[in-house]
């Protein structure tokens, strides 16, 4: 009997398929069926991704562990979408007692970006307006980065954003990154980039974070069954009514 059941259970979990890790292609592709055929708002999107990344950091870095006396935090946002889910990141931190500074030195024309931005401005959460590479290690328990998601392109990295990875290469402070390690490649193991210790990677993993090796966090807990089939996610069951996981 037991050896029954053992070999049942064997049978089940070589049923389980292995978590999908998508390809830029797959996660632009997804997006654009979230946006056009479900009728998601690009701002709805941002929304939750930025909540997600709020949560999870509150997971990985509690108020009560941070060394610092006041639980300040770096949220460093690019001038495209990431940048966006880090200014809605932000929000949420502040209202989860963090207390978070941006530094967003290219702001997007887009409106929905705007609206972050004032939504940030009105928490009364300070923008800095340079990036003060020898204060980042003595005034920051964490630093966000949300620079350059998926679509950006690693081998074409300007100023400034060049030059702010080039400071985080050398910060102490832990970095936390949202999606896509900034100047990594989505398909591709990073050979001399950023080494952050969590990756926060948003809707299914890309493929870059096969080779990550710190604390992984997935906040997908919201894409229609009929995208998670048809792209074949296999995505792992989230515990309880939470809406991120830990890998």
């Amino acid at each position: 009997m037991d050896k029954m059941n053992h070999s049942s259970a064997e049978a089940e979990a070589e049923t389980i398929e292995p978590l999908r890790y998508l390809s830029k292609g797959e996660a632009a592709s997804i997006e654009t069926e979230l946006v056009r055929d479900y009728k998601f708002g690009q701002q709805q999107l941002i929304e939750i991704w930025g909540h997600a990344c709020a949560l999870a950091i509150t997971k990985a870095y509690p108020l009560n562990s941070l060394a610092k006396k006041q639980p300040t935090v770096l949220v460093i946002c690019g001038p495209d979408q990431n940048g966006s889910i880090g200014l809605v990141c932000a929000r949420h931190l502040r209202i989860f007692e963090y207390e978070p500074t941006i530094y967003h030195p290219k702001r997007s024309p887009h409106s929905v970006h705007q609206d972050f931005t004032v939504q940030c401005e009105k928490m009364d959460i300070p923008f800095l307006s340079y990036l003060p590479t020898e204060l980042i290690n003595d005034a920051y328990n964490l630093v966000i980065d949300a620079m350059l998601g998926p679509e950006a392109d690693p081998a074409n990295i300007k100023e400034p954003y060049s030059g702010i990875l080039a400071t985080l290469k050398q910060v102490k402070t832990p970095i936390a990154s949202v999606d896509v390690p900034s100047g990594w490649d989505v398909e591709e193991a990073s050979q001399d980039g950023i080494h952050p210790e969590v990756l926060i990677s948003l809707t299914a993993p890309k493929k870059c974070a096969m080779s990550f090796s710190g604390k992984h966090f997935l906040a997908g807990r919201f894409l229609p069954y009929d995208i998670q089939k048809k792209y074949e996610l296999n995505l792992p069951e989230y515990p309880g009514t939470d809406c991120l996981i830990e890998l």
